[in-house]
């Protein structure tokens, strides 16, 4: 059985205007690094009649570059509150205002010759990003039936990988990565912003949303005719319906309410450290190094963008395999497996790089291993991290959950992005170790704590979510609940 037409064009629609652009945003600003630094000295030469200090140009592009964690993190601690007010769809198309004003400050930049709207306009752009990282997911999860839940969630790891690729092509010195054009390139974000504006109006508010929040019987029928046909309206609305008296009396919860919700501890936890690992394995070190490890493998300086385009393709083309495997083999599966292939991918890393000179022949398998970490991730990691912060929590406390989650996210963004270059001066070719620990972790604490997902309804999953250790872990905790409640 396929999805419904009008179920993958929603989709579609929320994806183009949501993590394409974080993927796009992302990989974008790599192209014209050289551009953007000469107009910053060009611009500073004008304003005080000398040459600006390689600390400061250092420290004016760096700004430029990680201004956008910061947009992120502000964006997500704002994306939950208002996907609970202006409604998931709503949310997604008001988040569009932030994407038009980044790309009118950044093309404006070069003509005002004012370099600070660079940092503005990325500031903006990575508001824009976080608010889609945290609604998105959170509409397409609502607006999926049970056996394609798992599937449409991978439409968030999709689109990153598509706006990532989009992103390194555009960025081609062919296309528009060139002193005379590369305002325009970095003004382009307003063109997925426009699309979704376009597009999502012609399809329905999330159904969950409708009924269990805005009481909309009416409006919840429309939507899920829309969406899944007659033919999956009856099924959808059962699952809402059994969601909905479950969750009679209960208001959306804030964020500090679920660090003190016994009954989602264990939820919140998982959430908390596949979100941290999704920044903290590896794959932004592995980026970092793919340009010196294709330099050293003997491919000339100006080829390296289009290998690098080629790590993109393969990152692209895993996450839609992930997508066509995630509801056959599992979210457990895919993302416990993703781990341990990049934690051995660290190991033979470290191994190449440590015998980098020993022959010919190593270069080639550094490269090779760079391939294979990206697959790894986009295999399991890069997908299911999203579905799974979706899955395991309800509809009181899911806006919550992507709060706290995306705000670790881009917390953990930010750090790498701070502190990784002092791990390769103090670790060297040993820095992969590090990302090896967590990656074996993750493996482990996945294997042996978190449940499979798939299949199952929101609210099974809230009562399922126990493993042996879980059960444990909650009898130790009513025992000494037991205990304090009889010594007082």
């Amino acid at each position: 059985m396929l999805p419904n037409k009008s179920l993958v064009l929603a989709a579609c629609a929320a994806c183009i205007g949501g993590t394409f652009q974080y993927g796009y945003n992302v990989s974008v600003i790599n192209g014209p690094t050289m551009y953007v630094q000469d107009f910053i000295n060009q611009t500073w030469r004008e304003r005080y009649q000398t040459d600006i200090s390689a600390e400061g140009l250092t420290l004016l592009w760096s700004t430029i570059v990680s201004i956008f964690t910061i947009g992120g993190l502000i964006g997500v601690t704002v994306g939950g509150t208002l996907s609970v007010k202006l409604g998931r769809k709503g949310t997604l198309l008001a988040n569009n205002i932030f994407a038009l004003i980044g790309a009118l400050l950044m093309g404006l930049s070069y003509p005002t010759g004012c370099f600070e709207l660079l940092i503005a306009g990325r500031l903006f752009t990575g508001m824009n990003a976080g608010i889609g990282l945290c609604v998105q997911p959170l509409y397409l999860g609502e607006i999926a039936p049970t056996a394609f839940r798992g599937a449409m969630g991978m439409g968030t790891s999709i689109f990153i990988t598509v706006g990532i690729l989009t992103g390194q092509v555009v960025g081609l010195r062919e296309l528009l990565g060139t002193e005379e054009y590369w305002p325009f390139l970095l003004s382009t974000t307003c063109i997925p912003a426009f699309l979704q504006l376009l597009i999502l109006p012609w399809f329905p508010e999330s159904p969950r949303y409708l009924l269990i929040d805005k009481g909309d019987n009416e409006g919840c029928k429309k939507a899920l005719k829309q969406l899944h046909g007659i033919a999956g309206y009856n099924t959808e609305r059962e699952d809402i319906e059994k969601e909905k008296s479950n969750l009679a009396g209960f208001k959306p919860k804030k964020p500090w309410e679920l660090f003190t919700d016994r009954s989602v501890r264990w939820q919140l936890l998982t959430i908390l450290l596949l979100n941290a690992a999704q920044q903290l394995n590896g794959i932004n070190a592995i980026y970092f190094y793919a340009a010196y490890l294709f330099k050293q493998s003997g491919i000339p300086v100006d080829k390296i963008p289009y290998v690098t385009v080629g790590t993109g393709v393969c990152e692209c083309i895993t996450a839609l395999t992930a997508g066509m495997l995630i509801d056959c083999l599992g979210r457990k599966v895919l993302i416990t497996g993703g781990y341990m292939l990049m934690s051995i991918c660290c190991i033979l890393f470290t191994v190449t790089l440590s015998y980098q000179d020993a022959s010919p022949i190593i270069p080639y398998l550094s490269m090779a291993c760079v391939f294979a970490f990206i697959l790894s991730f986009g295999l399991g990691p890069g997908g299911v991290t999203n579905i799974l912060t979706t899955e395991l929590f309800t509809q009181t406390a899911r806006p919550a959950a992507y709060m706290i989650a995306g705000s670790l996210n881009w917390l953990c963004f930010f750090f790498i992005g701070l502190v990784f270059p002092f791990i390769v001066i103090g670790l060297q070719q040993y820095c992969f170790l590090v990302f090896l620990v967590v990656c074996s972790s993750m493996a482990l604490y996945i294997f042996f704590i978190v449940p499979e997902t798939k299949n199952k309804t929101f609210v099974q999953i809230q009562n399922d979510f126990q493993s042996p250790i879980n059960k444990k872990a909650r009898r130790a905790d009513g025992a000494g609940m037991t205990l304090l409640a009889t010594s007082t």
